[in-house]
């Protein structure tokens, strides 16, 4: 008799893969109308975030009935904080390379931006708490909700809880920096509003999240 072995489990899908996921597949399956209804969810990659390709039925402003397909890149949902002292007239931003800008035409990579980070299992205020004292070095006092938006509602799945928070230089607990061990390498950069703005206006500051806050 010849042994028989199972078909090996697809990571993510029905095993899980290097993050404990499972069911990267079901994500929008419950859409069933009446204006979408899917149809197919099709697992693409799910090195870290998740990329899937949906297929489904979608009703038309004129009743007609059409199927599409889309690719959404899910990264999880995420927050941001803007910084600022209102007596000093100052903002903290943090400077770090993001490759997806260099690759795409920007002269070096290094982007200014509010200090920011996707929620993982935490709420958005949590979340944007941890980021701040990780980034900048800044124990943050009351939040101020400012919008929740889609950054890029084309094909990323991803909402931005965008929030201001005073600040003082006796709120700063550490130097920033973010986690080493993440690949993180910010630098803290204290800047008057008005030259923030006007960083702004000239394209030095042209991170979105960034310039929706200033």
């Amino acid at each position: 008799m010849t042994a028989t072995t199972a078909a090996p489990g697809v990571p993510g899908l029905d095993v899980p893969d290097h993050r404990g996921r499972t069911g990267l597949d079901r994500a929008g399956r419950e859409l069933t109308g009446p204006d979408v209804v899917v149809r197919d969810v099709e697992l693409l990659a799910a090195a870290w975030h998740v990329l899937r390709r949906t297929t489904y039925d979608r009703r038309r402003a004129d009743g007609t009935v059409v199927r599409e397909a889309r690719e959404t890149y899910d990264r999880g949902d995420g927050a941001a904080v803007l910084l600022h002292d209102a007596d000093r007239r100052t903002v903290l931003l943090a400077r770090q390379f993001r490759y997806p800008a260099r690759v795409n035409g920007h002269p070096d990579g290094l982007l200014l931006e509010v200090a920011a980070g996707l929620l993982d299992a935490d709420d958005p205020e949590t979340a944007i708490r941890r980021e701040a004292a990780e980034e900048l070095g800044v124990a943050v006092g009351p939040l101020e909700h400012v919008t929740t938006m889609w950054t890029s509602p084309g094909s990323v799945t991803e909402r931005l809880h965008c929030y201001a928070a005073p600040y003082t230089p006796r709120d700063r607990t550490g130097a920033g920096g973010g986690l080493a061990d993440e690949g993180e390498d910010v630098e803290v950069v204290e800047l008057d509003v008005d030259a923030a703005l006007a960083m702004v206006a000239d394209g030095r500051i042209a991170d979105a999240k960034t310039i929706v806050l200033l």
